[in-house]
């Protein structure tokens, strides 16, 4: 399958994957009543009254609302892998999913007229588990998804030669380093046609 050499396309793909995992988990959350206003209410309520937050117009811009935020925390996750690795995915992806989480949960929050705000427990703890899927969904596939030149560390200046090659430089390499270079039949034929002069 081919890779997304993009970083902007590879946070929208991850990033809506990510989404995709969290609405699967918060919309039978709220269903259930374990949590009392699911995300795109909440979301939506930073900008309209909790009746329009209802709505079927107040859930579109929700989810317009969180996918906007889903994608820029793509976007830092495929920027922290670039410096720190793909490797050990699922705690990179916990800790990014809730640390996202706990930024898009808050600033609905500090908004005053957001009358739809969750204040319980419940709600947030629904959310802090809908956030952690979120993170380990859009980390494991951008991580897959992602070229390897995207996860190239980037250099610290543009005045110093690089001391190491990025991957795209290492597969159009000719030549590898323990690569046995080969031994020229034309020395061996005549070290072995030498003949040695008699002593005069």
């Amino acid at each position: 399958m081919a890779k997304i050499k993009d970083r902007n396309t590879l946070a929208i793909v991850s990033g809506m994957i990510g989404l995709a995992g969290l609405m699967l988990v918060d919309i039978p959350s709220h269903m259930a009543g374990i949590s009392k206003r699911s995300y795109r209410e909440a979301a939506a309520g930073m900008f309209v009254s909790k009746s329009e937050a209802k709505t079927l117009r107040g859930h579109i811009l929700g989810f317009i609302m969180n996918s906007a935020v889903s994608i820029l925390g793509a976007k830092y996750i495929i920027n922290d892998m670039s410096k720190n690795g793909r490797d050990k995915i699922l705690a990179k992806g916990v800790l990014a999913g809730i640390g996202i989480g706990a930024i898009a949960t808050a600033i609905p929050n500090v908004v005053p007229q957001n009358s739809v705000k969750p204040k319980d427990a419940a709600s947030n703890l629904s959310y802090v588990f809908s956030n952690m899927v979120y993170g380990l969904l859009t980390t494991f596939s951008a991580s897959k998804l992602g070229h390897d030149s995207l996860f190239d560390t980037p250099p610290q200046n543009d005045y110093l030669k690089p001391t190491e090659q990025t991957s795209e430089q290492i597969k159009l390499a000719p030549v590898s380093r323990n690569t046995v270079q080969p031994i020229y039949s034309d020395v061996n034929s005549n070290a072995g046609n030498t003949v040695p002069m008699n002593p005069s």
